[in-house]
């Protein structure tokens, strides 16, 4: 079996995402950061470069220099830490990156005899963000640029001998716009990647007739709300899960509204009723 440790980039400002925190958005009710670790979950090490969030399964944090510096810094801050000799980079935006292709790309370089592979998609684009190293030479790499903030990925993969890996081209979507994340969440209901749940066609139909009657247009992740009232329902009251929507709701709409508001006040509310659970030992408030 191939040992190889996982480096995540999670730090970047997603600026075509209106800067919202992109690795915790969902997609059917699963973060954008949870459904790449979960891809890694065969790595003996997970390391996530940028600020701490809640994640599913156990990983180690470090932070870039400067923080929001760019993969480069990521990769600088994360590995110190890798004692693997291979190790795979993952975007933390790739909702449907598969735990098979890392095995594959990881698989590959330990093989030999060249220094990298990096997944390439159905037009042949090279993806540096979905590729594994030999983490040796992934050190020489790097330090040999100096200060790695702001630097290119493509400068430290132009000093390694590279092999290219053809992927599904599903595996290798990331989320980089508003449109991308609609995709990813309507893509997730079709391949069955989403937690097994109640048919939402009702509801779809009247989120829609809702939404008609309000005179909005919003994109509106249903997976996503349900869960965030679960997690309230649970860790606090019953009655805490309507509450809770209308100052998400509200709360969003203060913000100046629309889809980046939503997303985060979702995150928070959520964020806040797991603590709000934690600290009173997991009893369910009702």
């Amino acid at each position: 079996m191939n040992r190889y440790d996982v480096i995540v980039p999670a730090g970047g400002a997603a600026r075509r995402l209106d800067g919202v925190d992109k690795p915790a958005l969902l997609v059917a009710g699963v973060s954008l950061l949870d459904r790449v670790i979960e891809a890694a979950a065969g790595a003996e090490r997970v390391v996530v470069a940028g600020p701490r969030r809640p994640t599913r399964r156990p990983v180690a944090w470090v932070c870039e220099d400067p923080p929001g510096g760019g993969p480069v810094a990521a990769l600088a801050a994360a590995l110190p830490t890798v004692q693997a000799p291979v190790v795979v980079l993952l975007a933390a935006d790739l909702p449907f990156v598969t735990g098979e292709l890392v095995e594959r790309l990881a698989a590959r370089v330990a093989a030999g005899p060249v220094d990298a592979v990096l997944a390439v998609d159905g037009d042949g684009r090279e993806q540096y963000l979905l590729a594994a190293f030999r983490t040796a030479a992934l050190r020489t790499a790097v330090a040999a640029l100096g200060d790695p903030g702001g630097a290119s990925l493509r400068r430290v993969v132009g000093a390694l001998t590279v092999s290219r890996l053809p992927a599904d081209p599903e595996t290798v979507f990331d989320c980089d716009t508003w449109a991308d994340v609609r995709s990813a969440r309507s893509r997730s209901g079709r391949m069955g990647t989403a937690p097994k749940r109640r048919d939402m066609t009702g509801l779809e139909e009247w989120t829609e007739a809702v939404k008609q009657e309000l005179g909005i247009e919003l994109d509106v992740d249903i997976a996503a709300l349900l869960d965030m009232t679960r997690v309230a329902a649970h860790n606090v009251q019953r009655p805490a899960a309507p509450l809770t929507s209308f100052l998400v709701g509200y709360a969003a709409a203060a913000r100046g509204g629309g889809e980046a508001a939503v997303a985060e006040a979702l995150r928070q509310a959520r964020e806040l009723a797991e603590r709000r659970g934690a600290a009173a030992g997991d009893e369910p408030g009702a």
